[in-house]
């Protein structure tokens, strides 16, 4: 059978949840995958009694390497068309991957596909219904923690969450894949963003559904969660934000950078904050040269990429699902034929 999505688990130190992630992947009603676990380096036997299985390869590091270069580690010797990517403390229903072949499939105009993620502690709760990016340069899961509506959202969101999402393999070369600079938290708003850039969408796929747990290996709120948000955040603004969105938006990014600092001060991690904005300066002249190769392949027009963001303080308070009208129905792409599959979907390089 010809793989047509590989599936890649960045594991570190993702403990018993591995092997339940495993598990569940491998239940999974389309078959047509291959897995690879990239291990950063785990000391907590997490590796140990993985399945036996011919479409599962394990990818050992011997030291943590961030999950954005460890995901592209993965991709490197991809050749199936759609890349998956699903946190080692994630937890696919059977259909959940069948789900979102489905959706590139009936969607062309979408390279970047999102689940539903329910909180593992309690499947009632929403853990996001896709990322939403903020116009001042900050992101969240829609709907993160909020009761989970009857009918399940669906729609055009900025941006999928990594912890269980697909993509499209040429579009992920076409822009380098994730910035291994970020190491990890908001790589993948800064990738979606770039994805968006060079003139793809999202597409929020409601019946694909995942449990996710969320920083199980680093810790909610952790200093160091806290430190790499703080850091990378101010990243992605400056990278991505096109001209004329930089200079209108600039004034209400340092707005939203002192009211972090100030909600940190609160928490007792202002000195945190404050390392990981410093880093952020300190990396400017980098940060600068890859904005100018950024926007110099940008291919969305100014508007499009204001039509994507959200511009409503109160939906960043209220941690808001903002979800779009579908994108228009395209020509459908037939997966089930390997060479239309083949053709269609083959990367672009």
């Amino acid at each position: 059978m010809v793989p047509l999505v590989r599936v890649i688990i960045v594991n570190f130190n993702g403990g018993l949840h591995l092997r339940r992630c495993v598990e569940c992947l491998l239940r999974q009603t389309e078959a047509r995958f291959e897995a690879v676990v990239v291990d950063n380096g785990s000391t907590d036997g997490s590796l140990d009694g993985l399945p036996s299985e011919s479409r599962l390869r394990l990818v050992r590091l011997g030291c943590n390497a961030g999950f954005a270069k460890a995901n592209n580690l993965g991709i490197e010797d991809c050749a199936t068309p759609l890349v998956a990517l699903l946190n080692p403390d994630a937890f696919a229903e059977p259909g959940w991957l069948a789900a979102l072949v489905r959706a590139a499939e009936d969607c062309p105009s979408a390279v970047m596909f999102g689940s539903l993620q329910v909180c593992a502690d309690d499947p009632g709760l929403l853990d996001g219904a896709g990322d939403a990016y903020f116009c001042a340069g900050t992101s969240w899961r829609g709907g993160h923690r909020r009761p989970r509506p009857p009918v399940a959202p669906t729609g055009e969101a900025f941006g999928p969450c990594a912890a269980a999402a697909l993509y499209r393999t040429d579009w992920l070369r076409r822009v380098g894949g994730f910035d291994e600079r970020f190491f990890c938290y908001a790589e993948d708003v800064d990738l979606a963003f770039r994805l968006r850039l060079a003139g793809g969408r999202c597409l929020q796929v409601a019946d694909a559904v995942v449990a996710h747990v969320g920083s199980a290996a680093t810790g909610k709120g952790s200093d160091f969660s806290v430190y790499h948000l703080a850091r990378n955040h101010v990243w992605t603004f400056f990278k991505c934000m096109p001209w004329p969105l930089l200079a209108l938006l600039l004034p209400a990014h340092l707005g939203l950078v002192a009211v972090t600092l100030v909600q940190a001060r609160k928490r007792g991690q202002a000195g945190i904050v404050a390392r990981g904005l410093i880093d952020a300066v300190r990396a400017g002249s980098g940060i600068w040269a890859s904005r100018r190769a950024i926007q110099d392949r940008r291919r969305a027009s100014v508007r499009e990429i204001a039509a994507a963001m959200v511009w409503s303080p109160r939906s960043l308070v209220r941690r808001a699902t903002v979800l779009r009208p579908l994108p228009t129905p395209g020509e459908a792409i037939s997966l089930s034929d390997r060479s239309v599959a083949r053709d269609r979907l083959r990367p672009t390089l």
